[in-house]
């Protein structure tokens, strides 16, 4: 497993971005985060970092559980809001100040000039966190981490993080079957793989409504303006190889595309996964009736990490669950506590 982890830990150095994304409240999102922050290599890569919600509480606000205290190491930059930023146990120095406005106040960019702790609360919004990434690599940052959450998936997506680690636990599920299967799904969608480089060019560009590609490589526009609408016409697409849905992708869509006949061997395609509200079953279906899920941008997904405890106290066996859902999804599974 140490030789696991160093490997883990070598992977993540191979990106320019990170988001560490828990499926729950209490799965050891920020254990994980503290486990990777202990271990980057600061002589090698300038790092930064922020969270899209509230990190580094001594307590969670919801579950009144104890939660680990985030600690900075000399160098490391850091992203937070003004109210965060006067409460840090650490010297810094004070490299920007943003526009952007939090519930917090504005979002404050500093250096660490000694080990400290601090409370992250950053970016709030996918604009601000992508022009936060941004500003780092405007200091020459090589390695920004956000600190995200599953109730705000859209600011991991491929569009803010190149790479990504996914928190699991007891708090998802206290069954192991069920954690296994719910966990090995979100991490099929993950890993969907990306449409042609022809789709790409011409799909990116447009941010909503629906689309189809004929077979000569034409782009259409279709009438309705979402997935979500009631009344979805097919009409006049018998030549369509690729239908586009840049919203999200709901179980009603699906299942009317997979009952088209004109649509069997469709190639339907969505920005990301974070826009993929469907059932397994439903993927399954259409998948098994000839058609295909494939997405415009992907993180690679490093690795899983996974907390077998639960908030009401339930101990999964962690040996057991790291097995079963490595075998699963084909990926790494850590206990970070245990080792």
């Amino acid at each position: 497993m140490i030789v696991l982890a160093l490997t883990f830990i070598d992977d993540i150095l191979n990106y320019n971005s990170l988001s560490i994304v828990g499926l729950q409240k209490n799965t050891g999102k920020t254990e994980c985060l503290k486990y990777v922050l202990a271990r980057l290599p600061l002589e090698k890569k300038r790092v930064a970092v922020t969270s899209i919600g509230i990190d580094g509480e001594t307590t969670d606000q919801v579950t009144r559980t104890q939660k680990p205290e985030i600690v900075l190491r000399e160098g490391m930059y850091f992203g937070t809001s003004e109210a965060h930023y006067r409460q840090r146990r650490l010297v810094s120095e004070l490299i920007d100040v943003s526009d952007e406005s939090t519930s917090l106040g504005r979002v404050v960019t500093a250096r660490a000039l000694t080990q400290g702790k601090i409370l992250l609360s950053g970016p709030s919004s996918t604009l601000g966190l992508q022009r936060w990434m941004r500003d780092m690599r405007r200091h020459e940052i090589d390695l920004a981490i956000v600190d995200g959450a599953l109730s705000r998936l859209s600011l991991a997506s491929p569009a803010v993080s190149q790479s990504m680690i996914l928190a699991t636990g007891a708090a998802y599920s206290i069954n192991m079957t069920q954690l296994v299967q719910r966990t090995a799904f979100m991490v099929e969608l993950i890993n969907l793989e990306v449409t042609s480089e022809s789709n790409i060019a011409l799909l990116t560009p447009l941010e909503s409504g629906m689309w189809w590609i004929d077979t000569c490589g034409l782009l259409h526009e279709m009438p309705m303006a979402t997935s979500l609408s009631q009344q979805v016409e097919f009409q006049g697409m018998d030549s369509c190889s690729t239908l586009y849905v840049a919203g999200a992708l709901v179980d009603t869509f699906l299942e009317k595309v997979r009952k088209n006949k004109s649509l069997k061997h469709v190639e339907l395609v969505v920005r990301d996964f974070t826009k993929i509200f469907v059932t397994p079953q439903q993927l399954r279906l259409f998948v098994k009736m000839g058609g295909t899920i494939r997405v415009l941008q992907k993180s690679k997904l490093i690795a899983v990490t996974v907390n077998p405890t639960s908030p009401s106290g339930y101990v999964l066996d962690s040996d057991a669950l790291c097995d079963r859902l490595s075998q699963a999804i084909n990926l790494p599974v850590y206990d970070l506590l245990k080792n």
